[in-house]
């Protein structure tokens, strides 16, 4: 559905076609897809081989069959097409055009555009999925309405993991402390995924809301990762991978129950998050050092396990793990102490 949300978005041609075809009135009924595999369904028509133009592709809807274009729009292969779908295929519409397109798509790999005259709507029919493409400034006031709710988020998001950072570095951290931040994380994650759609669909017309969503979205995903690591219980790759392709396909009702999202991490999942103490190790605030690269972080967790044995170690223990060295054992010193202090003021000023 993205990719055909992409065909059609406002500034391609294929948009500029079917807007004109949407303002004379006329109603039509039009396939994207490879031809061959579609050929099956035409009963006569006009074969064509021309370039794509919007002009075109309205002079040809004035027809009433149906227009077939290439995979990639470029092409005008076929006009004036009566398609004949499997009958026996389940459909919910009701007018000719919208029973066939549904049916063309259930059938057919194809993207599949009808345009009623009458209502003056465009659908999309993909895999048998209808999505009616809605006026910009509706999709433009329902994005700018996601985008606010995004930022009351990413703020929450951003109270939160500075707690939990505060707590990592006093010792005092809960799994629940936790799973506040990765449910949080992934709240955030899933709203931008909603805006991204927007995107799509305003396509020239979403410059600016993109700006706004990549601006928001800074440093999310890789907290996320950084946190899964921290306190996955196995610490493993195969772990990990795996801990966050089930968090991305957790069902909503599930992101909000802590026990599964324990569960995630590899504990209990009748555990008392409150009161179940849980250290770092180290991987989310280490990553926060300027200058200091992913290889020397994990030789430093090997080294010494957690973020508590980290803060306890000597300068010339750190020095010995190799990357380090005595320059760079400084900055790490430095970085740590520094967010402690941004940690106590952050809190200072939510409190």
């Amino acid at each position: 559905m993205v990719r055909a949300l992409e065909m059609v978005a406002p500034g391609t041609a294929l948009r500029d076609g079917l807007d004109n075809i949407l303002h004379a009135h006329t109603g039509g009924l039009i396939v994207v897809g490879e031809v061959d595999d579609l050929a099956f369904l035409f009963s006569g028509g006009i074969k064509l081989d021309l370039d794509y133009t919007p002009a075109l592709l309205y002079e040809l809807s004035k027809m009433d069959g149906a227009i077939v274009l290439n995979a990639n729009a470029t092409k005008l292969a076929h006009a004036n097409v009566q398609l004949t779908p499997d009958p026996t295929i389940h459909t919910l519409e009701t007018g000719t055009r919208h029973r066939t397109a549904e049916r063309v798509s259930k059938q057919t790999d194809a993207v599949v555009v009808a345009i009623s005259e009458r209502r003056e709507v465009v659908s999309l029919f993909v895999d048998g999925v209808k999505y009616i493409l809605a006026d910009i400034p509706m999709v433009l006031a329902k994005a700018n309405q996601a985008l606010a709710t995004l930022d009351k988020y990413r703020s929450r998001l951003d109270q939160v993991s500075t707690r939990l950072t505060a707590l990592e570095f006093e010792g005092g951290a809960t799994l629940h402390d936790v799973l506040t931040v990765l449910q949080r994380a992934e709240l955030v994650t899933r709203m931008a995924v909603e805006i991204e759609r927007y995107i799509v669909e305003l396509g020239t017309e979403g410059r600016l809301i993109e700006m706004q969503l990549d601006e928001t979205m800074v440093g999310v995903s890789a907290d996320k990762a950084a946190l899964v690591h921290d306190y996955l219980l196995e610490d493993s790759d195969e772990a990990f991978s795996l801990a966050l392709d089930q968090l991305i396909r957790l069902p909503h009702q599930d992101l909000l129950d802590f026990g599964r999202l324990a569960e995630l991490l590899g504990h209990d999942r009748k555990v008392n998050t409150l009161d179940f103490s849980i250290s770092p190790r180290g991987i989310r605030v280490l990553g926060r050092i300027p200058r200091l690269p992913k290889l020397v972080v994990k030789r430093i967790i090997d080294e010494f396990g957690g973020l508590e044995e980290l803060m306890a170690a000597t300068d010339g223990e750190l020095e010995t793990v190799d990357g380090v060295g005595e320059i760079r054992a400084k900055d790490i010193r430095e970085g740590l102490r520094r967010l402690q202090e941004i940690n106590l003021v952050d809190r200072y000023l939510q409190a």
